[in-house]
């Protein structure tokens, strides 16, 4: 049985929707999609529907018509205030009618009403948008096409935000997917997390290929393609020529450039990671968390891997650095009242805190965590780096981008979304504004290697983000560059960096440009330079102008939102740009009307919410609406969420209104306990043996010869014991033999326990200890292993 939440018919069917298809042009690193929504109005009288929809953060929709019977209307992108006014105006006249508009809260939130369909009528709706590939740390380059979207949760004090969607048991509408992508770099292969019908290769050089989605596919999940090139990280230029009909002098007359660049720091720079930082991890405690993350068998609860992932960056953090958990909900909690230095005692008691972290504080609020966060004063020489774990369902994104954005200078964010329905303007708009790197765990994904990866970012030396990143044109006389992009506010090896440019003028000579990017990495200076042309050989179509466009708006609306100027005055410049671009704003709307319909129109129309996939609610903070618990009504009723500072002994918890700092005398005048500090249970032996391994190593990096370790091994204590070689320390011994077992039973997970191997190689050096050849050797005749003293670092 259908269950659902919004308006549906009298017949309790969520219709209209009936069937999307949805077709993919690939181009080198950017993608145009097209997908054709179909409706059919099963009622006895008119109907207005409205779909609320995901899109990618940053897609830039560039079309919108609907096709009436034989009829075909394309819309006109006005004002928003303007197209909603002559919306309203053909219904009331019996005019049937589309309006396309983007969430004031959030730009990855489409809202679509459909208006007057006749009773019986089919309309069938066209979007298109342009959006650049995500590239993943495996090269990959990542599409997503949301199939869920979570209702975003709003704190009571905000009554404002995105539409309340509908959610569906049974998804009433089906899927077909095609891809054609063409590129000047060979295709390696097409993967995803979907059947996939076989890739046709449409020529001998690898360069132009298509795919499908097999047939019969249930869209109750995102559609996740992930594209292989063999030279992904190739810098590339790509020029596309202005249209001649378009106004002299602006942005869609002229040729764009856009600039795909991949810096390449020196190799000795690279081999030493960073000792000193303070990395900050913020983790979802939410009722949402305690899903599981996949639909597949034995799929892990979110708030367990969440645990998982922090056991293994609290034994990757360097010694002497500093850190601290929060976790977030209706409240948040921080395990100190600020950041503490890394080391042995500091560890153990942040992972015993970690082993009782629950899914249980309400709904989502993360922007009062992070204001408390940047309140706390920085300590020098040690920059501090945000790590977010969110499946992203707030409401005020664009309120929490500005606050990110207004701390860049001294913060760097990485943000992860977990499973399906994470906001994608909010996952990656925190790492853009906070010059750090974001990723998705979807499906079948592990959290774990994809959250290393990122620590791999933030312990790598980087572009200080305070000294400036020069980028210099040389172009022929005549010619001029005007930049598109913002600046480039951080630099990290095996990272894109894009810059959208507009070229002015004319050149009677040379039609050759070059672009250099200089900056200093640990007083190294560092160039990278690209060669580009003037004049493209063919017409490219004007992708890179909506994506160069599309980015000088957000700019312009961050401006507004932080009232720098008069905002009047750039909301008249973003829908001018938005109009003359083609491109969706938050100010702006697509409307189409189809005149020749003048239906007489009999009593009001019917209005009907259109279900998406949403995630069945578990436990607090996602309680169903009629039922909603006790816990739930109090947090949301919070109009102030609170901060806890879980006290260093599991006897007391601290509450602070108004996340103000903890004093001696808070504490003393604590009256409640929480009922998870009420007990301190012993570990639970880790299931997989290398988190268990991992979780046995001391914070120094060394690991102690016990029971625990040689049952990892698979050997009893007596018999790791016995073979340890006379002239070594038994930590010694227990660490080399560690390492052996990493690097020959888990070879294939090195991303995730590369930080702690090179903590333990470390470890071995400092202790200056003879024999180390034959106790590698040892080790490998215990183990089974044929590692050498070199590939451990030793």
């Amino acid at each position: 049985m259908v269950n659902c939440c919004g308006l549906v018919s009298e017949r309790n069917q969520p219709v209209p929707l009936k069937s999307i298809s949805v077709q993919l042009q690939v181009r080198d690193h950017v993608t145009s999609v097209s997908s054709s929504l179909q409706y059919v109005n099963e009622e006895d009288r008119p109907l207005e529907a409205v779909f609320v929809f995901p899109l990618p953060a940053d897609a830039a929709v560039c079309h919108f018509s609907a096709k009436i019977g034989e009829k075909q209307i394309v819309a006109e992108l006005q004002d928003k205030h303007s197209a909603r006014d002559q919306y309203d105006d053909a219904l009331s006249s019996g005019q049937q009618a589309f309006l396309l508009e983007e969430s004031d809260e959030s730009s990855d939130v489409f809202k679509l009403s459909v208006g007057c369909l006749s009773p019986g009528q089919i309309a069938v709706i066209t979007i298109v948008y342009v959006m650049e590939l995500i590239i993943q740390a495996d090269d990959a380059l990542r599409f997503c096409l949301p199939a869920v979207l979570n209702p975003r949760y709003t704190p009571a004090a905000s009554a404002a935000g995105v539409p309340e969607v509908s959610s569906a048991s049974v998804i009433p509408y089906t899927l077909s997917l095609s891809v054609d992508v063409r590129s000047s770099d060979r295709i390696s292969r097409l993967e995803s997390s979907c059947p996939l019908d076989p890739l046709v290769f449409l020529n001998a050089q690898h360069t132009h290929a298509t795919v499908t989605l097999s047939a019969g596919h249930r869209f109750d999940k995102d559609v996740e393609l992930l594209l292989y090139y063999e030279n992904t990280h190739q810098p590339t230029a790509v020029v596309e020529a202005g249209a001649a009909t378009a106004q002299t002098g602006s942005l869609m007359a002229d040729p764009v450039l856009m600039i795909s660049l991949y810096p390449e720091f020196p190799a000795d720079v690279m081999s030493s990671l960073a000792s000193q930082g303070e990395f900050v991890f913020v983790v979802d405690r939410s009722g949402s968390m305690d899903r599981r993350m996949h639909h597949g068998k034995d799929a892990q609860m979110r708030i367990e891997s969440a645990r998982d992932t922090l056991l293994l960056l609290l034994k990757s953090l360097p010694m002497g650095c500093y850190f601290n958990i929060y976790g977030f909900g209706s409240r948040f909690k921080s395990f100190f009242p600020q950041s503490v230095v890394y080391s042995e005692d500091t560890m153990e008691k942040a992972l015993k805190r970690v082993k009782r972290m629950k899914a249980d504080m309400g709904g989502t609020e993360i922007l009062q965590p992070l204001k408390h966060i940047y309140s706390q004063p920085c300590f020098p020489d040690h920059p501090r780096q945000l790590f977010i774990f969110t499946d992203g369902e707030v409401r005020n994104t664009k309120e929490l981008l500005d606050l990110v954005k207004s701390h860049a200078y001294s913060h760097r964010c990485f943000s992860f979304g977990i499973g399906e329905g994470a906001s994608t303007a909010l996952i990656t708009g925190m790492a853009r504004a906070g010059s750090g790197h974001a990723q998705f765990i979807t499906g079948t994904d592990r959290m774990q290697p994809k959250v290393m990866q990122s620590l791999r970012f933030a312990l790598q030396p980087a572009v200080d983000i305070h000294v400036n990143i020069s980028v210099e044109w040389t172009v022929p006389e005549g010619v001029t560059v005007d930049m598109l992009s913002p600046p480039i506010s951080a630099l990290f090896q095996g990272q894109r960096a894009l810059i959208y440019a507009q070229l002015k003028g004319q050149s009677s000579g040379k039609t050759e440009g070059a672009v250099t990017v200089k900056y200093r990495l640990k007083d190294q200076p560092v160039t990278n330079q690209l060669q580009f042309t003037l004049k493209p050989t063919e017409d490219t179509g004007r992708t890179i102008h909506q994506l160069a466009a599309r980015s000088v708006i957000r700019s312009l609306e961050l401006e507004e939102r932080a009232r720098r100027a008069d905002t009047g005055a750039i909301r008249s410049r973003i829908v001018e740009l938005s109009v003359q671009a083609g491109v969706s704003s938050v100010h702006t709307a697509f409307i189409a009307v189809n005149k020749d319909s003048k239906q007489t129109v009999k009593g009001p129309l019917l209005q009907r919410r259109v279900p998406v996939p949403q995630m069945r609610p578990r436990k607090l903070g996602c309680c169903p609406k009629k039922k909603m618990c006790a816990f739930t009504k109090m947090t949301r009723a919070m109009a102030t969420p609170k901060m806890i500072f879980d006290s260093p002994t599991p006897c007391a918890a601290v509450t602070v209104e108004d996340s103000s700092y903890v004093t001696m005398e808070d504490i003393f005048n604590i009256m409640t306990v929480e009922s998870d500090y009420a007990s301190d249970p012993e570990p639970e032996p880790q299931a997989d043996p290398l988190l268990q391994l991992v979780s046995l190593q001391k914070a120094s990096g060394c690991w102690e010869l016990k029971a625990a370790l040689a049952a990892v091994f698979g050997k009893k204590e007596d018999e790791v014991t016995n073979h340890r070689p006379a002239q070594v320390d038994g930590s010694v011994w227990a660490t080399v033999l560690a390492l052996i077992w990493l690097h020959t039973c888990r070879s294939g997970d090195q991303v995730e326990w590369q930080f702690v191997a090179m903590k333990a190689a470390s470890w071995i050096r400092s202790q200056k200890q003879d024999g180390l050849t034959q106790c590698v050797c040892d080790g490998n005749v215990l183990l089974g292993g044929h590692v050498t003293q070199e590939a451990l670092g030793i």
